[in-house]
């Protein structure tokens, strides 16, 4: 259930599902449930229930949660962006000095599990009663491949920001 509202959370409100994968995801949480349900002491429970069955109008409420809570972290000066690259830069130097061949291992078997499971998709017919499980299974082990590539070989958002401001130069 927690990967369902939070794969939600991170579509609609991607500063707010940051910051739930890190130390602040009490905070976030409490800003969910305060927005959402009008309730800043619900559980992180209620919370999951309330956005897994989310309404548009919810949904339009947790975007506005997220734009109050990017406000109130940028004016507080916490860079959500600066501890996620912390975050992973303190996985990379525990991987390292434990020699730890673990996180490596279960990139491999991500990887493998995605590009087996892409390749039975697209070579066999899946029978209706299971393709909605086999598209959710393949859309979690693509986020997950995201995130294997990401933690090895870094993230795209300095490319992306370097071309938004490209793109401005550009158009003066």
């Amino acid at each position: 259930m927690s990967t369902t509202w939070k794969g939600i959370v991170g579509t609609v409100a991607p500063a707010l599902a940051t910051a739930l994968g890190g130390p602040l995801a009490g905070v976030a949480v409490r800003a969910i449930a305060e927005k959402v349900l009008g309730k800043p002491e619900a559980s992180e429970a209620d919370v999951a229930a309330a956005v897994t069955g989310a309404s548009p109008d919810l949904l339009l409420k947790l975007r506005q949660a997220d734009q109050d809570f990017a406000r109130a972290m940028a004016d507080a000066g916490i860079k959500l962006e600066e501890i996620e690259a912390q975050d992973r830069a303190s996985a990379r130097a525990r991987e390292i000095a434990t020699k730890d061949w673990v996180p490596a291992a279960l990139a491999i078997t991500n990887a493998l599990a995605f590009f087996t499971l892409l390749f039975l998709m697209l070579s066999h017919s899946i029978p209706e009663t299971n393709k909605s499980a086999f598209d959710i299974l393949l859309g979690m082990l693509a986020g997950s491949l995201t995130t294997v590539m990401t933690y090895y070989f870094g993230s795209s958002r300095g490319s992306r920001e370097k071309d938004a401001i490209l793109g401005r130069a550009v158009n003066r």
